[in-house]
């Protein structure tokens, strides 16, 4: 039975029930129809002490599937079964993957959040309130420059881009302003994917509205022809952008099919942004439960390393437990097996693949955290290979525990639970990767080296031309988000397992001065995604009654 179908079948709970289980009051939520909320900031009378926090994190993905998603969800439905008051936080997906390649964030088969098709698709219409108003700032900047320009905005330097939530290579590098001297100032522009803004990093950082208002102030939006910056408050616009995310800011509640409260809320891509839910989402289910489940995107070197360096400062909440979502299947591609050669046991190759889980492990205990891995069981996972995986683990001292969440839910990962459980009780002392005052290169090295496992960094003639201005800015104490392949600890896709001696190329920075964080661009990585050659959209269908097929 495919993903779309088993979530069809579900009957689901009212959300003002969902709402009740968690000690929300009616008055505390916002309803979008009966099966999604709103729920409404702040959160009020909820002082309890912090709830343990359970970062869900993977290997580096490859075709053959991970399930980070299907994890938590399984993993959160586990904590109900065994009678936790838990609540799982998500990001929001991205219409991008959904149309493209890679597919829905609602996780799969009996561990899947609901309403999936709402969720996948428009859901509450956070997407479109930040693509509104990225698209808006970008507007009021080009009319800024037409209608006499008091700031002196360099047109050449503008660095603020238009956004899509669609993958469109045709719109990576356009020109506007063509057409005569009232269509406006011709220049070159581009379009990132939504989840690619800073706005959307804003929106996931900020702790209330306030300081929501405080980071849209605080954005650059390009420099004079002094070669000095131009922020938001400088346009006089900050009020405006704001109230249009004035209901995207609140985090969305729904449910799992067995009924878990989950808040889904924020899409950054960790690939090229920071890869994590909002902070109002992370803080509201560690308010409103015992037992908060959320996840980093990707692999651990990028979405993880983010969450632990960018995000837990301002959630001022470090996680209790890591765990490392890994599948058999995965890791023989890591050790060179064709995705067609898959299905055959091959203990060879999941030994020389292990290598890169063996790599995620370390540079998560490397921050001091308890760390378990969730082996995420395929129907031709042989038990030999589930046993050859758990013993590499336990030479690493670390506890892997199979669980089949796309098959059983929550009843398959049981046993994952109660270790998570078990380490969640664990003393930690957390250690920072780098300290806030560290320099840009002092930062990103640490990251080179220690968790991706890289020799050296080199930058571009941009890059460095970059670093001596941002220094002279105060720029350059900043935390660093990495835009990175996805599929490496490299900054080359086809870099698989654990690489040795690599270097990461950076050929330019992007300043997020809002998000509060410095983005490095690496190798050949694209803030605007493309589509595959057959894309998720072809297979999708919806029927004269009204009924979604092909989402998954």
């Amino acid at each position: 039975m495919k993903d779309i179908e088993i979530a069809q079948q579900n009957k689901m709970n009212k959300i003002t029930d969902v709402a009740e289980k968690i000690g929300l009051k009616p008055d505390e939520i916002e309803q979008y129809g009966t099966y999604k909320a709103k729920i409404k900031l702040p959160v009020t009378a909820k002082t309890k002490t912090k709830g343990k926090l359970i970062l869900v994190t993977a290997i580096n993905p490859t075709p053959a599937g991970e399930g980070k998603s299907t994890v938590t969800v399984g993993l959160g439905d586990a904590f109900s079964l065994l009678k936790k008051k838990v609540m799982i936080a998500l990001r929001e997906p991205s219409l991008g993957p959904v149309m493209g390649m890679k597919g829905g964030a609602t996780g799969g088969g009996f561990s899947q959040v609901v309403p999936m098709e709402d969720i996948n698709l428009h859901f509450t219409g956070d997407m479109h309130a930040l693509t509104t108003a990225n698209n808006t700032l970008a507007a009021l900047v080009d009319n800024h420059i037409y209608q006499g320009n008091k700031l002196h905005i360099d047109q050449r330097r503008v660095i603020w881009k238009r956004v899509l939530d669609i993958n469109d290579r045709a719109l990576r590098h356009v020109v506007i302003g063509i057409g005569g001297v009232t269509q406006g100032i011709p220049r070159e522009d581009g379009f990132d994917i939504t989840v690619a803004s800073e706005l959307m990093a804003i929106l996931c950082l900020a702790e209330d509205i306030a300081d929501l208002k405080k980071r849209i102030g605080q954005i650059v939006v390009g420099y004079t022809t002094a070669k000095e910056p131009v922020t938001v408050d400088q346009l006089g616009v900050t009020g405006a952008i704001a109230l249009l995310l004035k209901d995207a800011i609140k985090p969305n509640l729904v449910q799992t099919l067995a009924h878990t409260p989950a808040i889904i809320h924020g899409g950054p891509f960790a690939n090229i942004a920071h890869g994590c839910n909002s902070v109002l989402a992370t803080q509201t289910a560690l308010k409103l439960a015992d037992y908060t489940l959320t996840e980093a995107g990707f692999g651990a070197d990028l979405g993880a390393e983010k969450f632990m360096d960018i995000k837990t400062p301002v959630l001022g909440k470090t996680p209790d437990t890591v765990v490392i979502v890994a599948t058999v299947r995965a890791l023989k591609m890591h050790g060179g097996v064709a995705k067609n050669e898959l299905e055959e046991e091959n203990l060879a190759a999941l030994q020389k693949g292990y290598v890169n889980l063996q790599k995620h492990i370390a540079s998560m205990k490397r921050y001091n955290v308890p760390v378990v891995v969730a082996i995420n069981q395929f129907t031709s996972d042989t038990e030999a290979e589930l046993a050859k995986l758990q013993q590499l683990c336990a030479d690493d001292k670390t506890t892997a525990v199979v669980a089949d969440v796309w098959g059983k839910g929550g009843a398959g990962a049981v046993e994952l639970a109660k270790k998570v459980l078990e380490t969640c009780e664990q003393d930690n002392e957390f250690a920072p990767l780098y300290a806030a005052d560290d320099e840009l290169e002092t930062k990103i090295e640490k990251i080179v080296t220690e968790i991706y496992g890289g020799a050296k960094v080199e930058y571009g003639v941009k890059a460095k031309r970059q670093l001596k201005r941002f220094k002279e800015l105060g720029w350059d104490r900043l935390p660093v988000c990495m835009a990175k392949t996805q599929y490496s600890l490299s900054d080359n896709a086809k870099f698989l397992g654990a690489p040795k001696d690599f270097t990461i190329h950076v050929r330019e920075f992007m300043p997020k001065l809002g998000a509060q964080f410095i983005v490095a661009l690496t190798g050949n990585v694209l803030t605007m995604p493309g589509l595959p050659k057959v894309p998720a959209a072809n297979g999708m269908e919806l029927s004269d009654d009204g009924t979604i097929s092909g989402l998954y």
